[in-house]
């Protein structure tokens, strides 16, 4: 059966008006033209929906059965149309963006609090993983776009800068090191090291920027919260992004910028090549685009 949603209109308005004029004028056809969509519509179905007489139009048994399913299938295309009107008017939908935890906890929030008011229908998803998970959630589909610390331009994804993350020495306030004006490489090498699990971009930008130069480790974490805390406790010093500085603005603590060479790690906004974002996905890039973040000189 192939009905239209010309038929079901046709059908609906001549159940309510039940006159072949009135009916005719609300579908905009002439009277010929809309007798002959409904004797079409019986047609397709099969069935004959309407008594006339030359006074009256009534529906038959099966048109009263018919009329139920027919105003089901209009309300469902008035949904459906509404919601293809709210999609373009970026009204509601669904976006999904993966980045990195540094990203997503300090930086994110306020971005999609201004997003979420500007489009307050709209169901956000976060993927605050790791670069590799970050670019996989992408390649799968599962998030339109990422943030990750992984230049990924493959023949399905393309990557385009999005800002620099510095480093940064955390360490006590009463640490021999918070006294420097310039901390140097081999300064750090002297000291109990907090690390980052060896699979963190962090991890590895430390790693190629101290090589050769081999730090005493003390422990290796997976939380930036359990750095903080191991290092407040004065067990070890530690090297973290610019990015993740809120973590560290606890009392008995200092930071200080590294100026050293390979310090600097880049961010990359990747998203598929095909096929193009949605239009409340391309409106949040865009977002993101705007609000990067910027970083001013900061000694704590």
């Amino acid at each position: 059966m192939n009905l239209s949603a010309r038929d079901i209109q046709a059908f609906l308005a001549l159940a309510s008006q039940k006159n072949f004029t009135r009916a005719a004028s609300l579908c905009h056809l002439s009277q010929p033209a809309f007798s002959a969509l409904i004797r079409s519509l019986e047609t397709t179905v099969g069935l004959r929906l309407f008594e006339r007489s030359t006074r009256h139009v009534l529906l038959t048994p099966e048109g009263e059965q018919f009329l139920l399913s027919a105003q089901r299938i209009a309300a469902e295309f008035a949904a459906c149309e509404k919601a293809m009107r709210d999609t373009a008017q970026l009204a509601q939908g669904r976006v999904s963006v993966a980045l990195l935890p540094s990203l997503a906890a300090g930086w994110l929030p306020p971005v999609l609090r201004q997003f979420a008011g500007q489009h307050p229908g709209v169901q956000l998803q976060v993927f605050d993983v790791l670069s590799e998970p970050c670019i996989a959630a992408v390649a799968n589909g599962d998030a339109d776009f990422a943030l990750a610390a992984i230049r990924a331009d493959t023949p399905d994804l393309r990557a385009e800068p999005f800002c620099s993350d510095s480093f940064h020495l955390v360490c006590p306030a009463d640490h021999p090191l918070a006294a420097l004006d310039e901390v140097q490489l081999a300064d750090l090498a002297a000291w109990p090291f907090v690390h980052l699990a060896r699979h963190s971009s962090v991890r590895q930008y430390l790693d190629a920027a101290f090589f050769p130069q081999s730090m005493q480790t003390l422990v290796e974490v997976e939380q930036l919260a359990t750095v903080m805390g191991l290092v407040k406790a004065g067990m070890g010093i530690s090297v973290v992004p610019a990015l993740t500085l809120f973590h560290f603005v606890q009392p008995g603590l200092v930071t200080r910028p590294l100026h050293l060479p390979g310090m600097d790690r880049q961010i990359y906004m990747v998203r598929r090549r095909e096929p193009s974002l949605s239009l409340l996905a391309q409106a949040l890039y865009e977002l993101m685009q705007r609000q990067r973040p910027v970083f001013a000189r900061m000694d704590l």
